[in-house]
């Protein structure tokens, strides 16, 4: 009974520390009332399905307000939203501010920080899992030890995925990680419905509800409803050639069908459409209306070798886990980006153990191997559906991997309580077993660990280098910039930062090139181009900065400040008269910009045109009285000389 007792006290110190860490790692930050989600709710609140946010009246009035160039100077407070009719609309699933964000603000009168509900969400989740762990071992393997299942919780905890989602708690990871939460707690409502023959119908109507709302926070988890037919396909294969469980059937299709059906009614009022979330309607970088294939089977093998089988690289640099080398040649349509994607099986061993599952379904009687039987077949088919779904999909992100390996990693730890229990009676294999999983659980939690300071490092490098850059201290913002690099070298903001501050540093040629892998990564990143234009300046390659620019006023035809510079571009490569013309229009579009009134002078100077540039000169003064080179240019046009 006392080993009972501290085994049952070490699971439930496992779980505080666990939790303890989800929470303390999210954070509890405020300024929360401005966040997309609240917004939404806000919405809601007021009698209408859009955010409670103000469209900028620029945005309103583009031409083509999905065009990515053209949007670039009004995302970064709306990056991902939906704009539809002259509204901001939440592209992202409506059940986290329908069970969290809404009661949370009605109940407290304060808003909810996402990150939060994040936190919330993966320790639900976390404790459901557990819960299943503890129910198995209670159920089907009474002779293994708590201190087992102590490392089960820790392997559910912290291999999962989930500490992703809480480096960066932000509006992406709260759907993910309240779909997370919905998924594990619709397989306890299922492993009930599967046990407990005098409520099989109630429990599975559970299931259905939560797994219908976490289809509402993640879509495209819609395949795995296949779980809820288990226990009607149970009874069924059980009877043999008896009659079809209609009434299980409909415990499992009723309520996520009513579920769904809400959900299409939801997208109809907001876009005239069921099935459209507002992902044609998205502000990203790429357009989501035309041209990009969203899923396709092309990018199936590429995304199963970056979310499967590549090796993070290692360094004797703390926290030695960097980024993957993903497969040189993407697919055509894939997106370049691989924000802290890892392949799961070289860096997480622990999965493997998943193979020994059907171990688990050996012991006990017929009717306890076949119920467990139908569980775990449950769980891969919840693995399968959600990695295949991602598998399809044109980008390759480390918290989609939540989508998927939390069900691997519960597939393993019945894989590891499988092993124990066939090995029961073998002491030495048993102990020669254990020393091989739990070494595999040792190295899993470690990379797991590391890769989270690694990822933290890197957002935390990337904030203090942005800072120092702001602030002017450019020599010192290189040094954070590179680490940040180090962890993830394929992030595009990063380059263009360092880029700057090399280029400030003195370091021209070195920030061209961070520029360019820059523009290889994104490209259609505007800060990049404009980077990359004044770095060929001052490099005496006004011909190649000619060319960024006039891509770049591509982008933002109405810049008075990249007409100017791709006017002092082609001044600078011989050709004054095409310069002029671009002065002039940086002029016609900033009348106040004495620095353009200036240029148009000096080109009619070169072109000859003395009287012309006088009048420029002159107009420039008017703007600006002290302007230098205005005066010294008039001076010198009064004595005869040209300046």
């Amino acid at each position: 009974m006392p080993n009972a007792r501290w085994g049952q006290i070490s699971i439930a110190v496992v779980c505080a520390l666990i939790v303890g860490l989800f929470l303390w790692t999210a954070g509890f930050p405020s300024g929360a009332a401005g966040e997309h989600y609240n917004r939404l709710v806000d919405g809601f609140r007021s009698g209408h399905l859009y955010l409670q946010k103000e469209v900028p009246p620029g945005l309103a009035q583009l031409a083509d307000p999905y065009n990515p160039q053209a949007n670039f100077p009004y995302r970064g407070a709306m990056y991902d939203l939906s704009f539809y009719r002259g509204k901001l609309y939440l592209y992202f699933g409506i059940t986290p501010a329908l069970i969290l964000f809404w009661p949370w603000v009605a109940a407290s009168g304060h808003y909810l920080s996402q990150a939060t509900a994040v936190g919330i969400f993966c320790a639900v989740g976390f404790l459901a899992s557990v819960g299943l762990l503890r129910a198995a071992r209670i159920r089907h393997f009474p002779r293994i030890g708590a201190g087992v299942v102590a490392a089960g919780a820790l392997a559910l905890g912290l291999c999962s995925g989930v500490r992703v989602l809480l480096q960066r708690p932000n509006v992406w990871e709260v759907p993910i990680s309240c779909a997370y939460a919905l998924t594990l707690l619709a397989l306890g409502a299922l492993w009930r419905a599967l046990h407990e023959s005098n409520r099989r119908g109630w429990w599975l109507a559970l299931a259905s509800v939560a797994y219908g709302l976490a289809i509402g926070a993640r879509p495209s988890l819609a395949f795995g409803a296949v779980i809820l037919l288990a226990p009607a396909a149970q009874r069924f294969w059980a009877s043999r050639s008896g009659p079809l469980p209609l009434g299980l059937l409909a415990a499992a299709v009723a309520p996520i069908g009513l579920v769904v059906a809400g959900l299409m009614v939801y997208n109809y009022r907001r876009f005239g459409n069921p099935l459209e979330f507002g992902t044609h309607y998205q502000f990203v970088k790429v357009r989501q209306d035309t041209g990009r294939a969203l899923f396709s089977l092309r990018y199936l093998w590429f995304n199963f070798r970056v979310y499967f089988l590549e090796p993070v690289r290692w360094s004797s640099r703390f926290p030695y886990a960097g980024a993957i080398v993903p497969p040189a040649v993407l697919p055509a349509g894939h997106a370049p980006e691989f924000e802290g994607t890892y392949g799961v099986l070289s860096n997480l061993p622990l999965t493997c153990l998943a193979l020994a599952a059907p171990l688990a379904c050996r012991g006990g009687s017929p009717a306890s191997r076949s119920t467990l039987r139908w569980f775990l077949a449950a769980v891969a088919a919840l693995f399968g559906a959600g990695a295949l779904s991602l598998l399809a999909f044109y980008g390759s992100l480390s918290r989609y991997e939540v989508d998927f390996l939390p069900a691997l990693i519960l597939l393993a730890v019945f894989g590891v309580l499988g092993l124990e229990d066939t090995l029961a009676e073998h002491r030495f294999w048993r102990n020669l077993v254990r020393c091989a999983w739990v070494l595999l659980l040792i190295f899993s939690t470690a990379f797991t660990l590391l890769a989270g300071v690694a990822h933290r490092d890197m957002l935390a490098d990337n904030e203090v280098g942005g800072e120092l850059l702001q602030e002017g201290r450019y020599a010192e913002a290189i040094a954070p910039l590179e680490s940040a690099l180090w962890v993830e070298p394929d992030y595009a903001h990063t380059h263009v930062n360092l880029g700057f501050a090399l280029d400030r540093s003195g370091r021209t040629a070195e920030a061209a090139e961070q520029f360019q892998l820059a523009l290889r990564i994104e490209p259609d990143f505007p800060s990049a181009r404009y980077g990359l234009g004044m770095a060929w300046l001052k490099a005496g390659r006004p011909g190649d900065a000619a060319l960024q620019f006039e891509k770049l006023a591509g982008t933002a035809p109405e810049d008075p400040a990249v007409r100017t510079y791709w006017g002092l571009a082609l001044a600078r490569a011989g050709r004054p008269a095409d310069a002029l013309a671009h002065f002039q229009e940086a002029a016609r579009l900033n009348p106040r910009d004495a620095d353009a009134r200036y240029f148009c002078g000096m080109t009619f100077l070169a072109l000859g045109r003395p009287a012309e540039a006088t009048q420029q000169f002159r107009q420039a003064l008017q703007i600006r009285p002290d302007h230098a080179g205005a005066l010294k240019a008039l001076a010198g046009i009064a004595k005869g000389t040209v300046p």
